[in-house]
């Protein structure tokens, strides 16, 4: 049983069906994303793989200390990738919890950040989420919040509860990945991409594109910059438009470039990584010229917005020299 706040509101976990967006703390509302179950039993395996895969850099994390002043900036990054959020304080007694979600973060390797929020220290967040007891964990998908538990859980039923919370981002097309942060590091994000993070949160995706635009004007070969335009531009291209025409009409005309690059967006979104690299590198392959640098551009882009280290990637780049040589 957790430590139950003084000013704790009635009807968690009943966020209905509406889809708000959590972007300042007096607007926040718990609610579900889209294709998330957490009582859904899960093979947890593809989290040991990346335990494997992807560590964490020496001296660096992929855990952050969320407060008052970073909390909405902090939130704006679930545009690129999901945030996981706990609130705890030191009278839960919780810490076996807090380091077994420090381990399945950085064994992540970036497929989520995890931030912590002391409760004590921050009333306001506490207040905003309208929570009953600590420790309660909070996923943020797209800037949409869905209750994940309260009270403590074992590395397990955690690490179950995170891997369908990342399903659902995937089929809500938020597959970036977040960098490491310096332990010794503030937690406040990079405020160059201030602007182009509102922009997500707002759903201002073209808007997005353009601020990101003019941070890599500055710095042509960022990375973080790249990915972020990359995801923004992304999600411009198919917040106007129904995967099910898209996809039905690229299976009509194989021959189509503009429909089989659409079809691989909207396969991308659905969380059909690596269905839509293997459609673009076909076309890779029965394309030339213009069309074919197109091809290769896009999905260079779409590239950017998994992340360079992601296996489907790795797969991918190595089938697109094998389709281009």
């Amino acid at each position: 049983m957790g430590a139950i706040l003084p000013a704790a509101r009635a009807g968690w976990g009943a966020g209905g069906n509406i889809r708000p967006r959590c972007g300042r703390l007096a607007e926040c509302t718990l609610v579900t994303p889209a294709g998330f179950n957490p009582s859904r039993a899960l093979d947890l395996s593809g989290l040991v793989a990346s335990a494997k895969a992807s560590p964490p850099p020496p001296g660096a994390s992929y855990v952050i200390d969320v407060n008052e002043a970073t909390f909405e900036a902090v939130l704006a990054q679930s545009a690129k990738f999901p945030i996981v959020l706990e609130l705890n304080s030191p009278r839960a007694n919780a810490q076996a919890m807090s380091d077994a979600l420090t381990e399945l973060a950085n064994a992540a390797g970036g497929a989520y950040l995890l931030g912590r929020v002391d409760v004590d220290a921050n009333p306001q967040i506490a207040a905003a989420f309208g929570i009953q007891a600590v420790p309660t964990v909070i996923g943020v998908v797209g800037g949409q919040l869905a209750p994940l538990w309260q009270g403590t859980k074992t590395k397990e039923e955690a690490g179950a509860y995170i891997a369908q919370l990342l399903q659902a981002a995937s089929a809500n097309g938020v597959v970036g990945r977040a960098d490491p942060v310096s332990i010794d590091a503030d937690a406040g994000p990079d405020p160059r991409f201030a602007e182009a993070d509102a922009a997500l949160a707002e759903g201002d995706f073209a808007r997005a594109v353009t601020e990101f635009d003019k941070v890599l004007l500055a710095s042509p070969n960022d990375a973080e910059a790249k990915a972020g335009r990359a995801q923004a531009a992304l999600l411009a291209r198919v917040s106007t438009v129904d995967p099910a025409s898209v996809l039905a009409k690229a299976d009509a005309a194989p021959d189509d470039v503009e429909a089989q690059l659409s079809a691989a967006d909207a396969e991308l979104m659905g969380g059909a990584v690596q269905q839509a690299f293997d459609r673009l590198v076909a076309l890779v392959r029965n394309t030339s010229g213009a069309q074919r640098e197109s091809v290769r551009v896009r999905l260079l882009e779409l590239f950017e917005t998994v992340g360079p280290a992601d296996p489907a990637v790795l797969k991918a780049r190595r089938d697109l020299m094998s389709a281009l040589f």
